[in-house]
């Protein structure tokens, strides 16, 4: 078959270009299409062939500006020269031309800002003192969005996606039936044959954005007195640093690559995930590196958090409840071995032989 990828942008590391990494790697030989690529932000595609249009000319830093435009772009973007077409997608990609190829779309969740996070979007953009100018554009435009955003989701042949959470998005949102598969995760990356007995502090590996809620577990961890370690970047960085104040039991350390991530996970006594997500690569990878984590219940942790077995939840997207779960989690005993196993079932390798299996029954049967 003639094969070609479909991605939203490929400007820096994250779960969804994961997820193309390893569809990429089934299919070497297929030309990627994107709407924006910084090779400096992923070096992971060097030797693909990478082709992006006219978005191209604008910096990467505009990505959240340029929503209208990309719904624009894959509208128009023509790929009925092939056999299968493989989307991986969040927001607007799904909505390329397809003609007669079978289109196999490995949707995230429904694009969040027009929909289940609307709400707080609207309220922090996250743009600074632009928030009230961005504010009152997307709401004047919100409905024309959808409404395109609706019309770009009836266009793909099948829907996978990642969670039983972003299963119930898509079908509340789209009206689209999907199939779970989930998301690969570097499960042997992280994975260890020798136990930590030393672990301490809590730590957060994730990009701090403001929807992320990583507030709740800095006033959460001081609430508790217990140390917090955060490694990452974003939009949220200065306003997170304010409120950690000058108190020592919260550090900061920039991004790291996985390699560098793995002696922090692996001396941590547990991992905070107080956002509520479609799925959540990196609380997968502390699970692969021994360590329980502590999540909030709702999204797509509810596929791999077993309460009491490799980490806890808590009910509320509160401080309140969150410092709660960390007192419960500080009497409870976790065996390091358990922890780690219960991972194993979102490896690399499980995710390439389902999604292949679920493209060749799909193309056989189409």
């Amino acid at each position: 078959m003639k094969v070609a990828l479909v991605c939203d942008w490929l400007t820096h590391i994250g779960g969804a270009e994961r997820v193309l990494k390893a569809i990429h790697d089934l299919y070497p030989e297929a030309p990627i299409y994107t709407s924006q690529y910084n090779p400096k932000g992923i070096d992971w595609f060097l030797n693909a062939d990478v082709r992006t249009g006219w978005l191209q000319v604008f910096p990467a830093s505009l990505r959240r500006f340029l929503a209208p435009l990309r719904q624009l772009y894959f509208n128009h973007l023509d790929l009925s020269e092939y056999d299968l077409i493989i989307s991986v997608t969040g927001a607007e990609a799904k909505g390329i031309k397809k003609g007669q190829a079978t289109h196999i779309c490995y949707c995230h969740v429904p694009t969040q800002y027009y929909w289940q996070l609307y709400d707080g979007y609207v309220k922090n953009p996250g743009f600074g003192a632009l928030n009230p100018l961005v504010r009152f554009f997307f709401r004047l435009l919100i409905k024309p969005l959808r409404r395109a955003d609706y019309r770009s989701a009836q266009l793909p042949d099948y829907f996978v996606t990642i969670s039983q959470y972003a299963q119930q998005q898509i079908k509340k949102y789209y009206h689209r039936d999907s199939t779970i598969i989930h998301p690969p995760v570097a499960v042997k990356r992280f994975a260890s044959s020798k136990t930590s007995p030393h672990r301490q502090g809590f730590i957060i590996t994730s990009r701090q954005v403001n929807w992320k809620r990583l507030d709740l577990a800095i006033k959460a961890c001081l609430k508790t007195k217990q140390p917090l370690t955060l490694i990452g970047d974003g939009s949220e960085h200065s306003q997170l640093q304010k409120l950690a104040g000058d108190s020592p039991l919260i550090t900061f350390l920039p991004t790291m690559t996985q390699s560098e991530l793995v002696s922090h996970l692996r001396q941590a006594k547990g991992y905070l995930f107080p956002s509520c997500e479609p799925f959540g690569i990196a609380p997968v990878e502390a699970l692969a590196a021994g360590c329980p984590v502590i999540a909030y219940g709702a999204g797509g942790a509810l596929d791999y958090i077993q309460p009491g077995t490799n980490g806890l939840l808590f009910k509320h997207q509160t401080v309140k409840s969150l410092a709660s779960a960390i007192e419960t989690f500080l009497t409870t005993q976790f065996d390091e071995r358990t922890v780690a196993k219960t991972a194993t079932a979102f490896s690399e390798a499980r995710f390439k032989k389902q999604f292949k299996e679920f493209i060749r029954v799909k193309t056989h049967t189409r």
